[in-house]
């Protein structure tokens, strides 16, 4: 099933999710339910309280790239703990739940995950560029934080024109 994506100022977002505490037919349906609103909404990670479950789940799949052997996998973390690994850059970010905008969000450009899987047992995994984003990212919203929480100032959110919408001036537009 389709989930409706909940955005911003819904309170559900600035909860602290709470842990999940065993792995049930229920909670393996909400992740298949998560990964095709995910795909729905072309989403690279969805956390549980943005479809309106505030529990500590998150799901991640990367569009597939030959050069990024961690991408193309399904990735399931319940109970999520992050360790920050690497260097700290600056990586573009946009959020499902705050649609038509994008920032600037400085990020470390590895991380360690420890977690539960989808039979119950404990994982680890290092993981590296767009994952390692992707991973803060969504786990940030399991402790109520959204992306730009991170921004010095909402002047740095870079409003995005929906597809197929010209918002350059004519002073902008040199075909005018």
């Amino acid at each position: 099933m389709i989930r409706r994506i909940l955005e911003y100022p819904d309170p559900v977002l600035r909860r602290v999710a709470d842990p999940v505490p065993e792995v049930t037919p229920a909670l393996e349906a909400l992740v298949e339910d998560m990964f095709r609103t995910m795909h729905e909404n072309m989403g690279l990670g969805l956390a549980a309280p943005q479809v309106g479950e505030s529990i500590r789940l998150v799901v991640i799949e990367l569009p597939s790239n030959e050069n990024d052997s961690q991408a193309g996998t399904r990735y399931v973390f319940i109970n999520p703990q992050l360790d920050l690994l690497g260097q700290r850059r600056d990586m573009t970010e946009g959020c499902l739940s705050l649609p038509g905008f994008r920032a600037e969000v400085t990020r470390a450009e590895s991380a360690s995950i420890t977690y539960t899987n989808l039979l119950g047992e404990p994982e680890s995994l290092e993981a590296t560029g767009l994952l390692a984003q992707a991973i803060q990212h969504e786990l940030d919203h399991l402790e109520g934080v959204l992306f730009f929480d991170h921004l010095a100032s909402l002047d740095e959110l870079e409003q995005i024109p929906p597809d197929g919408l010209d918002w350059t001036s004519p002073e902008e537009d040199e075909s005018v």
